[in-house]
């Protein structure tokens, strides 16, 4: 089964977040299960600096959304290539999405369009000698191409779309439209019009054979108002093609006892070991050595990560007992609340701004406990991460948090099953009452072990979900 994945991050070329994860983890994942998948990107300055001198093109462009452009395949980190070298749509400073201070980029409907029909195009046999029995798109910036194929005039592969946050759903005026190259009736209620303008992740749901997100309650929250983010009707209208499968982790590349950013190996018997990056830990963030729990947050700074909720608790979180080590960025003001909170607790909290791989892996590694308190959280992966690092999660109860994450309530402690904490998502309240179960739970350092040790006997791995997407992909094809 050949699978074309249109993505617009993929690790280790771009990451601005768990996409990125995602879709870089999965061609492996489902290489072991007989299917090939070729994952399509647009050519930022760090994925082409990242490929061949000389790569080879595939299809060319004279004219594309602006300017010339060409297909590329390569090879790189064992992962199989297909990249839209666009320079004019592509080729500039800053992030995937925005500029170097973080404004998006006034044409990223352009941008993402253009990579959408390049991939239609791709899905439609432009690579001589190669078409996908399945095309895989993810997220708001590769959806418009499933509503390419739709109005393409020829019977296109089989389709998915993959929902990693619906918060993100690529809204635009519909002075656009006429630029997209789509049809006329393309602008449609059952097409990509969405409240008067264009809607990319719209078009893609509306467009979809089948319709994934990244969790089972997930799944099951975006059909709800609350959490449907103006799709809910869409979703329950299409609820027979919609299917939660839950994201894993490659876990080779993050495995505590071959972990290359440690300061010190560890495995779930020797758990002394994360002593190391423990004390590591406090010297990068400046943190005072104490026997209580070193809590850390590895996160966007959004209001959807709940990091309001954590600045705005800082003091009595502190006053629990605990340290904290934030490592993130997002928000302006949030980072500001958070390096402010950091000087008001000097040795009892430390926050880095910015990302850095290697420190997050450090942070996982030597901090007893991650917070997440999202309002909404589609999947996550630092709770997966932690479980594999013995870093025990402290979760918001939603989505993939929810999913992933046992609750140490009374019957989980005697039974032996636990491996975090739950609290009610958006309150300070219910995250303080956490943080305090976790101080009290820490003081017994055997049970505290055992919960640890629990968590790295979970299968975070992609296995069983790789599975899942392969029997979708096969009930689509037949």
């Amino acid at each position: 089964m050949q699978v074309l994945s249109v993505a617009s991050e993929l690790f280790p070329l771009v990451k601005t977040g768990g996409l990125a994860d995602v879709a870089g983890a999965l061609p492996a994942a489902l290489a072991k299960l007989g299917v090939t998948m070729r994952a399509m990107l647009p050519g930022y300055p760090a994925v082409m600096a990242r490929l061949p001198k000389k790569p080879k093109a595939v299809h060319q462009y004279a004219g594309l959304f602006g300017g010339s452009a060409r297909i590329v395949e390569a090879r790189v980190e064992g992962l199989d290539l297909l990249v839209l070298d666009a320079p004019h749509l592509f080729d500039r400073p800053g992030g995937a999405y925005g500029d170097t201070a973080g404004r998006d980029w006034p044409d990223n409907w352009r941008r993402f369009a253009a990579f959408s029909k390049a991939a239609a195009d791709v899905a439609s046999g432009a690579i001589a000698g190669w078409r996908p029995d399945i095309v895989h798109a993810h997220d708001w910036q590769a959806a418009l191409t499933l509503a390419y194929l739709r109005y393409g005039g020829t019977t296109p592969p089989a389709t998915v779309m993959t929902v990693h946050n619906l918060a993100f759903q690529g809204q635009f005026p519909a002075a656009i439209f006429d630029e997209l190259g789509l049809p006329a009736s393309a602008m449609s209620l059952d097409g990509v019009e969405y409240f008067g303008g264009v809607g990319f992740l719209k078009a893609g749901l509306q467009a979809a054979d089948a319709i994934t997100t990244v969790s089972p309650t997930y799944a099951r929250e975006i059909r709800l108002p609350e959490f449907g983010m103006g799709l809910d009707g869409l979703l329950n209208a299409r609820a027979d093609r919609l299917h939660g499968i839950l994201n894993g982790i490659d876990i080779e590349q993050w495995n505590p006892q071959t972990d290359e950013h440690l300061a010190s190996r560890f495995s779930a018997k020797g758990l002394r070991q994360r002593d190391a990056n423990r004390r590591a830990v406090e010297q990068r963030f400046v943190l005072d050595p104490d026997s209580g729990p070193l809590l850390t947050v590895i996160s966007r700074l959004t209001w959807q990560k709940g990091m309001d909720i954590l600045a705005a608790e800082l003091d009595r979180i502190v006053g629990s007992g605990a340290r904290l080590a934030v490592l993130g960025s997002g928000d302006h003001a949030l980072e500001g609340a958070l390096l402010a909170g950091a000087a008001r607790h000097r040795g009892r909290v430390g926050c880095v701004v910015g990302y850095d791989e290697g420190l997050s892996h450090m942070l996982q590694a030597g901090a007893d406990a991650i917070l997440i308190p999202s309002r909404f959280e589609p999947c996550g992966l630092t709770q997966l991460y932690g479980l594999r690092y013995g870093c025990v999660p402290v979760v918001a109860r939603t989505g993939g948090l929810a999913d992933t994450i046992i609750d140490a309530n009374h019957a989980a402690l005697e039974a032996g099953v636990a491996t975090g904490f739950h609290f009610q998502p958006g309150s300070g309240d219910a995250l303080v009452g956490a943080v305090h179960r976790v101080v009290d739970v820490h003081a017994d350092r055997r049970l505290w072990a055992a919960i640890q040790k629990q968590g790295m006997k979970s299968d975070v791995s992609w296995e069983a979900s790789a599975k899942a997407y392969v029997g979708l992909f096969r009930s689509l094809t037949g």
